[in-house]
């Protein structure tokens, strides 16, 4: 009886130590509880219709780095969106896509997710389980269908028992491959950096960060809205059209001529590593695109309010300025291995070791 009770136990303890509980007949993931940032606004993203669980924020990891979401499998969503450049598409302007194409924009960061109501530049994109639509299907991103993504990875053993350890059974749908890709997509919160730690009292500025700060809270806080960086509104901050991509931005999605060249204020955390800067990527460092607010915006009728006589901006004021932005990188972020790819098991893009970049 003893040696009964005993195997009875070990067996209970080795189904919590997988991370399962066992109700009635049926497994359930392992929840994940999402932190909100000491002094953060609430999170916009409606969790209770997502939860997040250990099981599908790795099966959301798995998919994220998977070139099989792509027409020719050389394309995941990782492709463009590289950890150590704070998910964007690093160093150059315009995102590739599939069969060489190139893109029309430059992939944004992809962090603080869960405090987003829009998605891409103009906002064509109103939650975030949808978001990963327009890139699998879109001819120059990753060209696929979604009945074919389906298909591919349904196909696979591995990716079905994930699919059922994280939504209780094998059948994969849009719906499930989509909540998965957000449960990954939320935990991607960089809320660690030096402009954090001073916040929190745990370091401080030195001279010229501080002055900077000064600044920035003059000059930058009215788009670049603390603690996230930005106000998530949609701006015309004086960068001509593009004679080739004809990009309008805002306007393609409302057609009120009102929003003509209007684009989504990007957030400024991690910007020393998410340029080159803009939608189109046309600028390529910090101090290119200070010189764009003081010197080269062309003005017109959407031009925002609060840029109709440029940004007054010294050389000095630029190098504060610039020492402050530093402080907003994420080192702990942009180097998680949780957010990093697989490297084994059904993912196929190799892992990414910023320490060799």
């Amino acid at each position: 009886m003893r040696y009964q009770k005993t195997i009875a136990i070990l067996f209970v303890l080795s189904i919590l130590c997988t991370g399962w509980m066992y109700v009635g007949h049926y497994f359930k993931p392992t929840p994940v509880r999402f932190l909100v940032p000491k002094g953060w606004p609430q999170p916009v993203y409606n969790f209770k219709e997502n939860p997040l669980t250990k099981e599908g924020i790795e099966l959301g990891r798995q998919l994220f780095y998977d070139t099989r979401l792509s027409k020719d499998g050389s394309i995941s969503c990782g492709t463009c969106h590289q950890q150590f450049g704070a998910f964007n598409t690093y160093d150059h302007n315009l995102s590739h896509g599939f069969n060489n194409s190139l893109t029309t924009r430059n992939a944004p960061g992809l962090f603080n997710l869960a405090w987003q109501k829009e998605f891409m530049w103009d906002g064509g994109i109103n939650h975030l389980d949808l978001q990963p639509l327009a890139p699998i299907t879109a001819e120059n991103e990753m060209g696929e269908s979604i009945a074919n993504v389906i298909k591919k990875i349904q196909a696979e053993k591995e990716y079905r028992n994930l699919f059922k350890a994280a939504f209780g059974n094998e059948t994969i749908n849009t719906q499930t491959l989509t909540k998965a890709l957000s449960q990954f997509l939320l935990t991607l919160v960089s809320s660690n950096s030096k402009y954090d730690r001073v916040k929190m009292g745990l370091d401080s500025f030195i001279l010229p960060e501080k002055l900077g700060y000064e600044i920035f809270q003059k000059k930058c806080v009215s788009c670049h809205t603390e603690p996230l960086f930005t106000d998530y509104s949609y701006r015309n901050i004086g960068i001509p059209v593009d004679p080739f991509l004809k990009d309008l931005g805002r306007m393609k999605i409302t057609n009120e001529s009102n929003d003509s060249l209007k684009f989504r204020v990007p957030s400024l955390r991690n910007v020393i590593r998410t340029f080159p800067y803009g939608h189109d990527g046309r600028f390529f460092s910090v101090l290119s695109i200070m010189e764009h607010y003081r010197k080269n915006m062309v003005v017109g009728p959407t031009t925002d309010s609060l840029l109709k006589n440029r940004l007054s901006l010294s050389n000095f004021e630029i190098g504060q300025l610039t020492a402050f932005l530093y402080t907003l990188t994420d080192s702990s972020f942009l180097s998680n291995p949780n957010f990093a790819a697989p490297g084994k098991g059904v993912s196929t893009t190799a892992p990414v070791d910023i320490h060799n970049n």
